[in-house]
């Protein structure tokens, strides 16, 4: 691995397909209260402060709703699950030379900036936003721990929290951890 020598990026994973969203356009298209659901978490990502923002895309070119000052990271083998988009971003920021990134999730519209900030600013090498009694993202990642994260399935920084428990720092956040699943998530959370 390089040597890293800046500091820490957001990365906002986008990629999925929402195969459990009923929606009448992509889950991450739709509006939640006024906003595109993916503006949610990048705008979140772009207030903490973190040197860079990228935006793994894969199942649906989501480009035109973004801002300019986010970098977009296409998976293209986004069918490998959660983990291969994470290893994306992973690969972009290490090309890029970052210590770290903070790894959201775009379907979790109300985490909100301050739990991004929390988590940026929180020493460890992993390093995870704690709401009650939940663990939810943003999560932390040293570059010290890229290596140790799965290669393909459905989950990333869960399964190396799991693996590596020793290495795991909770940061209370404020927010909501709620992602928005299924239609019928959205009506709940659209009011």
């Amino acid at each position: 691995m390089a040597e890293t020598g800046r500091g820490t990026a957001g990365l906002v994973l986008a990629a999925g397909e929402g195969s459990r969203f009923a929606g009448p356009v992509h889950k991450l298209r739709t509006e939640v209260r006024g906003r595109p659901l993916v503006r949610w978490a990048v705008d979140a990502a772009l207030q903490a402060p973190l040197e860079a923002v990228y935006v793994v895309l894969g199942a649906e070119d989501l480009s035109d709703l973004l801002p300019p000052d986010v970098t977009i990271v296409m998976n293209h083998d986004w069918d490998r699950g959660q983990a291969w988009s994470l290893q994306a971003g992973v690969r972009t920021a290490e090309i890029d030379g970052h210590a770290a990134i903070v790894v959201g999730v775009a379907d979790q519209p109300f985490a909100g900036a301050e739990a991004w900030r929390r988590v940026a600013e929180a020493p460890g090498s992993i390093v995870t936003a704690v709401y009650g009694a939940r663990r939810r993202p943003p999560v932390k990642l040293d570059a010290t721990v890229w290596p140790l994260l799965p290669l393909d399935g459905d989950e990333g920084a869960r399964q190396l929290m799991r693996r590596h428990p020793e290495m795991v720092r909770e940061v209370a956040c404020p927010g909501d951890p709620a992602d928005i699943d299924t239609f019928e998530d959205l009506r709940r959370h659209n009011r």
